[in-house]
């Protein structure tokens, strides 16, 4: 089996082949993915990544493997206003729901995962959600270090002195 040993960006060459990964895909640290022409390579990092859409996966022989987000089930919130849609943003983020945030020449607008409970929430909260398949790329997490979102941990490596509210 080959193994990655490094993540690249887009333009560092060209692909040989490429694979086709969800957003909980693209977020590990040791992994075996299968290419679009059916060979296994190994992802087998000291840390988790966050591999983003296009980005290259630099193999033991010196080839290239592109990342391809796939299309995922997910929610588009829009709101009449900024401040409609910070609230509903500080909603999400007390939920710790993975959200990914846009920008347009129409303001701010959030994708999360499809979840018919939030989309209800999200509404009486003055929200619009538009069902979309996309590929997904939320924000990361303060304390993850690389700016990918990892779930729900709370594994923080240092002391602050604030409590967390889970509603």
């Amino acid at each position: 089996m080959r193994r990655i040993y490094a993540v690249e960006p887009s333009d560092a060459g060209i692909a040989e082949d490429s694979v086709r990964l969800d957003h909980d895909q693209r977020n590990r640290r040791r992994m075996v993915y299968t290419t679009e022409s059916g060979r296994a390579i190994m992802l087998d990092m000291q840390r988790p990544v966050h591999l983003r859409d296009g980005q290259l996966l630099r193999l033991e022989d010196g080839a290239l493997v592109r990342v391809d987000a796939m299309p995922e089930a997910l929610i588009e919130i829009h709101a009449h206003s900024t401040a409609e849609l910070v609230r509903i943003a500080w909603h999400l983020g007390n939920r710790h729901l993975p959200t990914q945030l846009l920008t347009g020449p129409n303001g701010g607008t959030l994708r999360i995962r499809h979840d018919h409970v939030i989309a209800e929430m999200v509404e009486g909260l003055g929200g619009h959600c538009l069902p979309v398949l996309a590929p997904f790329d939320p924000e990361g997490g303060a304390y993850d270090g690389a700016g990918a979102s990892s779930g729900h941990g709370h594994g923080h490596h240092h002391h602050h002195d604030h409590e967390h509210e889970h509603g």
